[in-house]
């Protein structure tokens, strides 16, 4: 019977390493355009005047890192699964700003929703809390998910618009009612904290 402890376990070992979990560091890649989730410190010209959202094919670029983190008040232990459902923040690596989004239009689309980093030093207010939409159980990396605007019901989309300068050639992101591949998202570099562990982490090309 043995064959079968070894079994379980490896099953386990490979069900924790595919969890998306609290604290990790991710890019989130979109799944019908292929761009990575990403904000610098350019602000928009029009509508809320804040740090801009795009989508960028680089898979590079460091400003396109975010940490998972919990959504307001609410506290998650580091490497704690994500499940479906779940709210979270996504927090910007390198500006400490969280992924937003409010009423004000889409700078290109505008029958969207602009989509912003907001706060500061991860603290903003409910507009930065995202709702992850899926039907595994737990957000895996294995499968896309969608991530919906807490307060507008709207989902993270890229609208297939993209920028002139200074940002050339970068995506617009927006929040969208409708749902297509276009909102929809998975890691891709990434350091993932594994569950029950406060030392142990996997990483993809961070």
């Amino acid at each position: 019977m043995s064959w079968l402890v070894v079994f379980f376990f490896l099953l386990q070992e490979a069900v924790a390493n595919e969890l998306v979990t609290c604290t990790s560091v991710v890019k989130l890649q979109n799944v019908q355009r292929g761009v990575r989730l990403h904000s610098h410190e350019v602000k928009y010209g029009s509508g809320s005047g804040q740090q801009s959202v795009t989508g960028v094919p680089d898979g590079d670029d460091v400003n396109s890192y975010w940490v998972i983190m919990a959504s307001g008040d609410a506290q998650c232990k580091r490497g704690e699964p994500i499940k479906c459902g779940s709210t979270i923040r996504l927090k910007h690596f390198t500006t400490h700003k969280n992924l937003h989004s409010h009423m004000f239009a889409a700078p290109m689309t505008g029958s969207q929703q602009e989509v912003s980093a907001f706060g500061e030093g991860g603290k903003g207010d409910a507009g930065d809390n995202w709702v992850v939409v899926c039907s595994t159980g737990e957000w895996l990396q294995s499968s896309p998910v969608r991530l919906r605007h807490q307060l507008t019901s709207k989902y993270l989309t890229v609208s297939g618009a993209t920028f002139g300068r200074p940002i050339q050639g970068q995506f617009e992101i927006t929040a969208h009612t409708s749902i297509s591949d276009s909102s929809l998202w998975k890691p891709s570099e990434s350091v993932m904290f594994r569950p029950a562990s406060e030392d142990s982490f996997d990483h993809d090309e961070l």
